[in-house]
């Protein structure tokens, strides 16, 4: 086994690659299956039946795996999986799902997680996502893969935010965020197409002239909803960079930021 401090409390039963490590201080709990490569920090509790995965560090003070902070909750077998490659900054807390969404808290594969953030029960989390400090996801929430939530952004339950989307700094969302779309406010609206990260991530000039199009007929055109989606789906014949939007618009349960 890794190098585990002589101060931590390791189940027996709790199932860590050969090559973990563990902090002084920290409890890891029976249920709990730590990856090859994975770092826990000082004073971490990992508890409930969580999953970790390879080449993931959790900092100091961070609780992964406790009960949902719901009051439905009896206590029964529910689950958080964590991808690899993950960083998990301090005062970190995921809550494990609830059996009234299929018992799973889920967060991918290289995300970037910073300090005091609080992942939800039930929420469901991509790949590569900026999460800065004091975010905050409420229950059943799903981030798609490249969003960025910035610091002290608030997310209702239920609520979905869409891939390459992006927070601003205290924003407070109440409805669902489109892919691409930035919103800020402390009632958030719309502001814009998160161009800068679509640059970032390799999107071409064109492939964000088109996705600005698109935002135009959404946000700008004063179409009704299902003509503006099918003026979108016309698009998207021709530009696959407009395909998640109709899937945003087919999959999204509740209202969305427009």
């Amino acid at each position: 086994m890794g190098r585990i401090h002589e101060t931590a409390l390791v189940d027996e039963a709790a199932e860590l690659a050969d090559d973990v490590e563990v902090g002084a201080f920290s409890i890891i709990g029976p249920l709990v299956k730590i990856g090859p490569g994975s770092r826990i920090g000082p004073h971490v509790v990992v508890t409930g039946r969580t999953t970790i995965g390879s080449n993931t560090r959790i900092f100091q003070f961070s609780s992964i795996g406790e009960e949902p902070q719901d009051k439905k909750y009896d206590g029964e077998d529910t689950e958080l999986i964590i991808g690899d490659n993950n960083t998990i900054r301090e005062l970190c807390t995921f809550s494990r799902g609830t059996i009234q969404e299929g018992g799973k808290t889920i967060i991918g594969n290289n995300n970037w997680i910073m300090a005091c953030v609080h992942i939800a029960h039930d929420c469901v989390l991509g790949d590569n996502i900026i999460m800065a400090n004091n975010a905050s996801l409420a229950g059943h929430v799903t981030v798609g893969d490249w969003a960025i939530l910035s610091g002290y952004s608030l997310i209702h339950q239920f609520c979905s935010v869409g891939e390459h989307s992006f927070t601003s700094f205290a924003s407070h969302v109440n409805q669902s965020i489109p892919p691409y779309v930035t919103v800020s406010g402390e009632k958030a609206r719309a502001k814009g197409v998160n161009t800068e990260g679509l640059r970032r991530r390799g999107y071409s000039p064109e492939q964000i002239q088109q996705v600005r199009r698109a935002y135009k007929v959404l946000y700008r055109s004063g179409l009704p909803l299902e003509e503006a989606r099918a003026k979108l789906e016309e698009m998207a014949e021709e530009h696959e960079e407009i395909v998640p939007w109709i899937d945003f618009l087919e999959t999204t349960e509740k209202s969305f930021i427009r």
